[in-house]
């Protein structure tokens, strides 16, 4: 006999109706052992089952049957079974009576993968074997292979009630229980007869488990007609359900007040208007070495500490503390759906470098000041060559109307040198230069320049540097009357560049920016450390050699439990007195500032224990608070006492410091550099060059320098 999933009938060659596409039986064939002769040739279970399935097809929407059994109890599909049930489709995975269930062969496990592909929401377990079953339903739980909220049909066996399987029955609640009662020899009445029994949700299983009958069949119809798969989630019955809870703002807040503490923030409203609905009690607890483990991770010997330990290990129902919808903790817990989505970015240091000296600058972007460069020398040479134009014009007159060209010449060459036309101002392209220059800084020229055209030109420039010096004049007041501009890192290639050590809480977060796929995701990987204290990591950003990793609103809340001097820095305090680190003073601490770039936007949910029963009715209550809004109005609650504690370091934003005035004292000392320079030049020169001249006379410079000029 071959086990697991062999081969697939269709309707021709297979012993039954069709009714589904899918249709999956094994090779092996019916055992009809002594111990269970009666009950087959009664065909008891068989109508039981028929009852039982339609049912279920009449008061639910069942999407397909999944039939597990063995070779001994294959026969109760072998009658009538499929014809006087309604069409809906199955599928049959036989299994050998001695095949291991917690680590089944390769047909058994396809047959199931199968099962859970096509949705069916409806298990039939027929197993004579009841260790077999038990085995099976842990395999099924441990790798989601079996679907733990559908409905089950089990066969009664004490051994599927032992204490190490209680936590199944945690999981699996719609589940009804057959067991068979055989006829009583020698009474008219004693017909055999079935108890239905299910798991007492949800009652806690303490200590022993004890099932909640629910119905019982005989005569072939059911004795109190009584909904056997009723929603169990619906009313709780104030049953006391653990919560464990981890204090990130703005998920779960703890206020603390003296020695009380007041638990508030989102996830704490949502899980109060939840237990309102679903009528529980909630339990908070926070779990063994909060400050150590947090979320917790796995440890060396496989187990898990910190919340997620709690979940894993069963002791907690509910686990609140924004958990990010991630695969990695999708394969530990369940997860309500997303109720929002937060912005991931590092916490940075501001000011890493200081541009008060370009204050002179920053009113114009470069390619404006590019412009403005390019208008100057343009005009300043437009300026020099209508003056030279005007002087040529001059001389070509005084060529026609004087017959001496030589002592015209020399008269022309007066003309040039004396200011009266005004032509002195741009005849020479250097003094060009230096009077558009000084027209662009509204300095008015020593006289109107000679020439119409010229007159006209200096017209419309004086209006261009009239807006250009408005425009600059305006954007430097808001400059000066504004906070000093602070340099910050608000991308991450602006913090690959910076140098910047990285670091975040658990492994986790460090292996998602090592298998990055871009290059400036694995540099920050290759640099990222991992740390338990965010206030530890916050004065470590302080001292501008650190960038710390988590949701937006945390990082808003540590900076500003930071800086504050009303907020209880005690629990700071005790978080770096046993640092080694070489802490300064505060005098050399940066502010913190917050990357505007997220890194990732991760959805958050809250934690169920694996395979819970409660999250689909929990998902139905959650989407409803999203869709009204309460999630968003329990955001700014939460938020509103960081908000309001932000205060601005500058009161008076139009208060004028020394520090704003770097830029003219940088272009002032700029101007002495070169003066300097120049100084030195002009004193070499007349030392080492015209004091050495033969023909110097220093009681006679006005000669020398008009035999000199005469020369030239």
């Amino acid at each position: 006999m071959v086990s697991g999933l062999a081969t697939t009938l269709t309707p021709e060659f297979s012993g039954f109706p069709y009714p589904g596409p899918n249709l999956f039986l094994s090779s092996a064939n019916a055992d009809i052992t002594p111990i269970l002769k009666e009950l087959h040739g009664r065909k008891d279970l068989e109508l039981i089952l028929i009852d039982l399935l339609n049912g279920l097809t009449r008061k639910h929407d069942v999407t397909c049957f999944a039939f597990i059994c063995d070779p001994i109890y294959l026969n109760v599909f072998n009658g009538a079974l499929f014809r006087r049930t309604f069409a809906v489709p199955y599928v049959m995975t036989v299994v050998e009576e001695y095949e291991d269930l917690l680590s089944p062969n390769f047909d058994t496990l396809e047959s199931l993968r199968e099962v859970r592909r096509d949705g069916c929401n409806v298990y039939v377990i027929l197993l004579a074997n009841g260790l077999q079953t038990t085995r099976l339903l842990r395999f099924g739980d441990r790798h989601r292979i079996l679907d733990t909220r559908a409905k089950y049909i089990l066969l009664h066996d004490f051994r599927l009630f032992h204490s190490d399987l209680h936590y199944i029955w945690k999981r699996i609640v719609n589940v009804v229980f057959l067991k068979h009662y055989k006829k009583i020899s020698g009474s008219a009445k004693g017909k055999a007869w079935f108890d239905l029994s299910t798991v007492p949700f949800p009652n806690p299983i303490r200590g022993v488990f004890v099932p909640r009958r629910v119905d019982i069949w005989k005569d072939s119809r059911f004795h109190y007609n009584r909904p056997l798969f009723a929603d169990k989630t619906t009313n709780l019955k104030n049953e006391v359900l653990n919560v464990v809870y981890l204090d990130h703002v703005p998920s779960v807040v703890v206020m603390k007040s003296n020695e009380t503490s007041k638990i508030g923030g989102i996830e704490i409203e949502i899980l109060n208007t939840i237990a309102k609905k679903m009528n529980f009690d909630p339990k908070l607890y926070q779990p063994d070495n909060l400050e150590l483990h947090k979320w917790g991770q796995k440890q060396a010997n496989g187990s898990f500490s910190g919340l997620l330990g709690e979940m894993v290990n069963g002791h907690a129902d509910v686990a609140l503390g924004n958990l990010q919808y991630t695969p990695y903790h999708l394969e530990l817990t369940d997860l309500s759906i997303p109720y929002t989505s937060q912005c991931w970015t590092f916490l940075t240091p501001e000011a890493l470098t200081d541009n008060s000296w370009k204050t002179l600058i920053l009113p114009f972007k470069l390619y404006m000041w590019i412009a403005v460069l390019l208008v100057l020398l343009i005009t300043g040479a437009i300026f020099y060559g209508l003056a030279r134009f005007y002087m040529n014009l001059q001389v070509f007159k005084n060529d026609h109307r004087n017959q001496n060209k030589i002592g015209i010449k020399e008269q022309v060459k007066d003309e040039v040198i004396d200011p009266k036309p005004g032509l002195y101002l741009f005849g020479e392209i250097i003094n060009s230069i230096l009077y558009t220059y000084g027209m662009l800084l509204v300095v008015s020229l020593p006289k109107l320049p000679t020439g119409w055209s010229i007159r006209l030109l200096t017209g419309w420039y004086w209006l261009y540097c009239i807006l250009l010096v408005v425009s600059y004049r305006a954007s430097m007041t808001a400059i000066l009357a504004n906070p000093v501009p602070r340099v910050t890192i608000d991308t991450l290639k602006e913090l690959v560049d910076s140098k910047l050590t990285c670091g975040g809480w658990g492994t986790e977060t460090k292996k998602f920016f090592e298998d990055s796929l871009d290059d400036i995701g694995q540099k920050i990987g290759e640099r990222f450390e991992t740390i338990d204290d965010p206030f530890l990591a916050a004065r470590k950003v302080a001292l501008g050699t650190y960038a710390y990793y988590d949701n937006s609103n945390f990082l808003k809340y540590i900076s500003v439990k930071r800086k504050n001097i009303f907020m209880d820095m005690k629990e700071f305090e005790n978080s770096t007195v046993n640092s080694t680190e070489n802490i300064q003073s505060s005098t050399d601490e940066r502010n913190l500032h917050i990357m505007s770039d997220c890194v990732v936007n991760i959805p958050i949910s809250i934690g169920f224990h694996k395979n819970s029963p409660l999250k689909p009715l929990a998902d139905l209550y959650l989407r409803r608070i999203v869709e009204v809004g309460l999630v968003e109005k329990w955001l700014n609650d939460a938020m509103h006492t960081i908000r309001t504690l932000d205060t601005s370091e500058e009161e008076i934003k139009a208060l004028m410091n020394l520090k704003k005035l770097y830029g003219a004292f940088v272009a002032l000392g700029i101007g002495y550099f070169l003066s300097t320079i120049c100084l030195i030049g002009e004193l070499i020169h007349w030392h080492l060059i015209v004091k050495r001249d033969p023909k110097f006379d220093k009681y006679a410079l006005d000669i020398y320098y008009m035999n000199k000029n005469k020369k030239q």
